[in-house]
């Protein structure tokens, strides 16, 4: 599902680049470390703050990345340049990834799952695609503020089957993730990290 008006604009912001700097995607490292290189995936990148977030304070070496949205797409492009060959976009749907099995060392989501209708599929395809001792890290926006009256008159999102941290936790488990970690916020934000298990 793209983005409506109003929250095109909450996304592409200074307030919401630095919020996701300063403080979720310090969460993030201090539950999961850091990829210390390898090859890392933004579902939904945007105008591409994650992946400079993934390359600064996660340290991979390269990030695909892509967005449902073109516009998105374009403006990541420019954002990214300088990365060169470490940046790999395209435009395209998180529950539906086109790359190979068994790809990457870290998937990333920022936000993305939610917007998702089949959002139980997207935890597919991240498993499917991390390498044998991957990472998935996530942040999520949670059902009571999804469904929440007030939210409903300012963004768009899939209203049928939406999720709580318990909830999406046991998915992720239920995908086949182990140690799976959880940090909530008052019911309404979420951070999750949890790894694809080594084959023996």
């Amino acid at each position: 599902m793209k983005l409506n008006r109003i929250e095109y604009v909450l996304m592409n912001n200074p307030i919401r680049s630095a919020f996701q700097q300063h403080f979720e995607a310090r969460r993030l490292v201090r539950m999961g470390g850091p990829m210390d290189g390898g090859k890392a995936l933004e579902l939904g990148c945007g105008r591409g703050v994650g992946v400079e977030l993934i390359f600064k304070m996660f340290h991979a070496e390269s990030v695909d990345a892509f967005d449902l949205d073109p516009r998105m797409i374009e403006k990541a492009k420019r954002r990214l340049s300088a990365y060169g060959s470490r940046v790999r976009l395209w435009v395209g749907d998180a529950s539906d990834i086109s790359a190979p099995d068994a790809t990457y060392d870290a998937v990333f989501d920022f936000g993305i799952i939610h917007h998702v209708p089949e959002w139980r599929s997207v935890l597919t395809e991240i498993m499917r695609v991390l390498k044998p001792g991957g990472r998935f890290y996530g942040e999520e926006v949670l059902k009571p503020m999804i469904v929440h009256p007030f939210t409903q008159c300012f963004v768009r999102h899939p209203q049928d089957d939406r999720f709580d941290a318990a909830t999406f936790s046991q998915e992720l488990k239920n995908a086949g993730f182990e140690s799976v970690s959880t940090e909530e916020f008052s019911g309404v934000f979420a951070w999750f990290t949890a790894h694809k298990a080594n084959v023996a």
